[in-house]
């Protein structure tokens, strides 16, 4: 195929014209494009950081093949490639000239774009995260759920979000461009966050969720402070969002969890999400 097959904009209009229907036509495997986009659709392009992103399809024949988005300074976000498609994205984002610091997708793509990229650059790609993406089948609560209850973080609470939040990126090594503040004041707005709190009114966890997309939420982050770890609180607070979404209508429940995280993957599995497919993220030299 030919390099020229892909296009690329900063237009998210455009892109949605163009790409929108593709999105929606496999909404759990596209879960992050429709979430950003609807994100930067709805609160403006400038949600992630002050650079402006990209966005860009492959078309074929008419036929839109595949899509990415990139809010920078995050790593290259693919939809899923075949091995040719992604040497012919790399080989254009080589001759565009822009930076590019990793890619995540599905795990083969990601690794058959890491791959070209080392061919076409001579960059050498690294494995940063392996995730495995999980839909919500029969609700499980487990028996018995820790004493408590689950509450919507309120503004008396943006100090603990802004605490967490800053906890949460850092226990993940992950680059963000929204400072906690932002994070904090967006998601009590939309009241997307929900705690697990101790009979005493103490929150011990936090789960938050996405907006709803093509007819799915997902649950994210994830989030108990270290020394308040496995006693139950983030199943619950998972528990309580899930509950939620499908409340609110959701058709579909996703999740990401990291595979390196047995104890997390093996919890949602008990609370009844079974996988998708696996991710990958690389960064590159």
């Amino acid at each position: 195929m030919r390099p020229d097959d892909w296009h690329l904009t900063e237009d998210l209009e455009f892109f949605l014209t163009r790409a929108g229907d593709f999105l929606h036509s496999r909404p759990a495997l596209h879960t992050l494009p429709l979430t950003v986009t609807e994100t930067l659709r709805t609160r403006g392009l400038d949600a992630y950081g002050a650079e402006a992103p990209a966005f860009g399809w492959l078309e074929r024949a008419g036929e839109v093949r595949a899509a990415l988005f990139r809010t920078p300074p995050h790593r290259l976000n693919l939809t899923p490639l075949t091995p040719e498609e992604a040497d012919a994205l790399a080989a254009h984002w080589v001759g565009l000239d822009r930076p590019l610091p990793g890619v995540s997708a599905d795990h083969d793509t990601a690794t058959a774009f890491a791959e070209a990229w080392q061919r076409h650059t001579g960059a050498t790609p690294t494995l940063h995260e392996r995730q495995r993406l999980y839909r919500l089948g029969t609700l499980t609560p487990p028996q018995p759920l820790p004493d408590g209850r689950g509450r919507v973080a309120g503004e008396q609470d943006r100090e603990q979000l802004m605490l967490w939040h800053r906890e949460f990126a850092a226990a993940i090594g992950g680059v963000t461009s929204t400072d906690a503040g932002s994070w904090a004041d967006a998601r009590i707005a939309s009241g997307r966050v929900t705690f697990w709190e101790t009979p005493d009114g103490t929150p011990v966890s936090m789960a938050g969720v996405s907006p709803t997309v093509a007819g799915q939420i997902r649950v994210a982050p994830v989030y108990t402070p270290a020394h308040l770890r496995g006693r139950g609180y983030a199943g619950a607070a998972t528990i309580e969002v899930s509950r939620a979404a499908l409340a609110a209508g959701a058709a579909h429940v996703l999740l990401f969890a990291d595979l390196a995280n047995p104890t997390s993957n093996g919890l949602y599995q008990r609370l009844g999400y079974r996988p998708v497919t696996d991710f990958a993220m690389y960064d590159f030299e």
